[in-house]
């Protein structure tokens, strides 16, 4: 999917389709993941293994070496959407259900949209956009109230100290976001995105050492769930999810792209509903009608700032 002045419709879908639907099922899968293994180790390796793959086989068909400033703006990408992003919600899965992480997380398209507007990015939301992001808000909150306490959490206790951790991550992400898209790592999305990943990941691995997360690990000890988890997140969430974000991040308004967060929770529910034994109410179900919805908007309401921008 090269990034051109106008993508086609195809492209948009298609990436659009991974974001919305893999990330959706990513929380269900760290929730798996971190059953077995520690947080930090198993959320840096997937991303640094991830990250060296793509990187190593856009440099063999040919991608040029990127320069050392190149590198310095991959780094700080990946820790904000890395390290912080994912990393943060990856701890807070630890204290609190992941169906509730990916609620929170769907703050990212209304601080994506405001703090778009505030570094002049992208143009003021459009009546629209506004009425989008209302509507989706009101749906994560109708998840929200019907979703709370579906999952067991590995430290039950400590449900403030997940809710920080993954608000702190949605806040860094929507930065990291934000300054992606005003400072690109490297012209091709595919060498961008195995760079960030690169560099986000080993941070993370060096951050779980720090915390003592190699006395946590004990292979043996490791599930099949486990295992199973770690390698789809290291594929589809890592490799495919990932780098079609990053190529949405030059391809459309940052707000755009952020709708991700206003889907997956849809997803994430779903996925619990079909394969954790929860069920579906009304609240729920009306929930994520306001969320299709709220998406649609955003969707109708985000060209409008861009060109308001250019003009």
């Amino acid at each position: 999917m090269p990034v051109s002045s106008k993508p086609s419709r195809a492209a948009l879908f298609t990436a659009f389709a991974l974001v919305y639907v893999i990330w959706g099922s990513t929380y269900l899968g760290i929730r798996f993941a971190i059953e077995s293994l520690p947080p930090l180790l198993m959320a840096g390796t997937r991303y640094a293994l991830a990250g060296g793959l793509l990187y190593g086989v856009m440099r063999l068909r040919g991608a040029p070496r990127p320069p050392l400033r190149s590198w310095g703006r991959a780094l700080l990408i990946g820790i904000c959407l890395l390290t912080f992003g994912n990393g943060g919600v990856t701890l807070g899965e630890q204290y609190i259900p992941s169906g509730l992480a990916a609620l929170l997380v769907a703050t990212v398209p209304m601080l994506l949209a405001l703090l778009g507007w505030a570094s002049g990015v992208s143009g003021r939301p459009t009546p629209l956009a506004a009425l989008g992001l209302g509507l989706g808000l009101a749906g994560v909150y109708l998840l929200a109230r019907a979703a709370g306490g579906s999952h067991a959490v590995a430290l039950p206790g400590h449900e403030a100290l997940g809710i920080g951790c993954v608000l702190t991550a949605a806040v860094v992400w929507a930065i990291g976001s934000l300054y992606g898209k005003r400072h690109r790592a490297a012209a091709s999305p595919f060498v961008a995105g195995g760079m960030q990943m690169l560099c986000g990941g080993l941070v993370m691995v060096v951050l779980g050492l720090a915390r003592g997360e190699a006395q946590q690990l004990h292979l043996a000890a490791v599930s099949a769930k486990s295992w199973w988890a770690y390698a789809y997140l290291v594929t589809f969430g890592s490799l495919v999810a990932f780098t079609a974000y990053v190529w949405l991040l030059q391809a459309v308004a940052p707000a755009l792209a952020g709708t991700y967060a206003f889907v997956n929770p849809v997803v994430a529910v779903g996925l619990g509903w079909a394969f954790g034994g929860e069920q579906l109410s009304w609240p729920m179900l009306g929930g994520g009608a306001l969320v299709v919805v709220a998406v649609g908007l955003l969707l109708l309401g985000s060209r409008a700032p861009e060109a308001a921008k250019k003009g």
